[in-house]
């Protein structure tokens, strides 16, 4: 039996929303409130279920208060996901710190024969909503693959982050662009005359 349920999606809009902040390039893809509008139109996965958007109304207008309380909670995702392989329990605590200031409550969900648990805010803020969604999907990963599976890349010119959630875990970098440079420059080490 399955200790905890996460969903891939909200695994990778967790990871994708770390990944806005580059720190070797020292860009920012979250730095405006039109930014932050795309990003949650392309990540559709952490809207909550009785949202305005899902039952057909105009979304809710967001604001340079929404932008700042997402960044924040992007930092806290970052942490997260930085810390865990290194230290568990710091990791954790940022989690349950995070999950208690969004007001995070489970819901019992039932949909066809299909039961499951989901952490949800009872807030109207839409970072309530999308802590809750993240930081209960990097919780519930860590609960069933292990803190191991939350990293950053080991490529030497990458920060970006990631989450492993394949059956053998033992992804080291964030795409397979960063595996390959890394394997390219290993290989004419290897070959270039001492």
């Amino acid at each position: 039996m399955q200790d905890a349920y996460y969903s891939p999606l909200v695994v990778q809009t967790a990871v994708d929303l770390a990944n806005t902040l580059m720190p070797i390039k020292g860009e920012d893809r979250l730095e405006t409130v039109e930014q932050l509008r795309a990003f949650l139109d392309d990540h559709p996965a952490t809207e909550p279920p009785s949202s305005a958007a899902n039952q057909g109304a105009a979304p809710r207008h967001l604001t340079r208060a929404d932008l700042t309380e997402v960044r924040a909670l992007r930092g806290t995702v970052r942490e997260v996901l930085e810390r865990a392989n290194a230290d568990a329990a710091e990791a954790a605590a940022l989690i349950n710190d995070g999950l208690r200031r969004s007001r995070a409550t489970p819901v019992l969900r039932h949909e066809g024969d299909r039961w499951w648990t989901e952490v949800a805010s009872d807030t109207d803020r839409r970072s309530a909503h999308l802590a809750a969604a993240m930081l209960s999907a990097l919780a519930s990963v860590i609960a069933t693959l292990g803190p191991a599976r939350l990293g950053v890349c080991a490529g030497p010119t990458c920060r970006a982050t990631f989450v492993d959630l394949s059956r053998n875990g033992s992804k080291q970098y964030c795409t397979r662009t960063c595996a390959h440079r890394a394997s390219v420059a290993a290989y004419r080490s290897r070959r270039s005359p001492r």
